[in-house]
């Protein structure tokens, strides 16, 4: 997992991401919300449509070409353009192949930022199968909806990877690491959040164990760190404390169906 402040440049970025690639031995790197850049005051409208690229562009493809030749697999973010519309999304590439594409569906909306002035809003979960885990994705602001976590649980997801841009702001940490253990363990899955740092955003990646136990913190600085994921741990914990089984689902049918 990368905890990176991104510069305004995005092709600077795009060579960060490509050379953290290379130095990684990871198994899935995860990298932090608007990677391909951010202007100083904070993102806008135009920043974005001067930056969107489709799936086939260059930011991308350049990441996936990577994780061929390092036989390795990656969760990005983009600003996605799909006809006259961009869309806030979380990509995993695995090994040259896009193998998921997840459309933020809760947009920022809040503390004064209107994020869907900007994005074009998803409908859609993304709940794929990587490795020994079923992953789900989220984006940042996702995390205040645990429906959506609950949703992509009932779907078998037991690792969900939150790549993130969280704005510095009265409390905003309290709430990120209250908001990180309770999606995790409630769902008793592993959580990987991924967070931007510098001066906007918030920084505190981390890693949450099905039991809600916070593995590591990154603190504020720039940090790249590898976390070794046991997936006996899920089930180990589900047999403990077993929500999704004992779930009242005719209660929420339409919730989650």
């Amino acid at each position: 997992m990368h905890q990176l402040a991104v510069s305004p440049n995005k092709r600077e970025n795009l060579d960060r991401v490509l050379s953290l690639l290379d130095s990684s031995d990871a198994d899935l790197s995860v990298f932090p919300e608007y990677l391909m850049g951010v202007p100083p005051g904070g993102l806008t409208a135009e920043y974005v449509e001067s930056a969107a690229e489709p799936l086939d562009g260059e930011f991308v493809g350049s990441i996936a070409d990577k994780t061929r030749e390092r036989g390795s697999a990656a969760v990005v973010h983009a600003y996605l353009r799909e006809g006259d519309r961009v869309y806030n999304a979380a990509i995993l590439v695995d090994r040259g192949s896009v193998r998921a594409v997840y459309r933020k569906v809760h947009l920022f909306d809040a503390y004064g930022y209107r994020e869907s002035d900007v994005f074009a809003r998803g409908s859609e979960l993304a709940v794929f199968s990587l490795g020994p885990f079923m992953v789900g994705l989220a984006v940042c602001f996702d995390l205040r909806f645990p429906e959506l976590f609950r949703a992509m649980a009932l779907r078998g997801a037991d690792l969900f990877v939150v790549p993130a841009a969280w704005y510095r702001g009265p409390y905003k940490e309290e709430q990120w690491l209250a908001l990180t253990r309770a999606r995790a363990h409630e769902n008793v899955a592993f959580l990987v959040a991924v967070d931007q740092t510098g001066p906007l955003f918030s920084g505190r990646s981390t890693v949450v164990t099905p039991m809600g136990h916070s593995l590591l913190d990154l603190g504020q600085e720039e940090r790249s760190v590898s976390v070794v994921l046991d997936p006996s741990e899920v089930k180990e914990a589900r047999e403990k404390v077993p929500v999704l089984s004992l779930l009242r689902r005719e209660l929420y049918r339409a919730w989650y169906a």
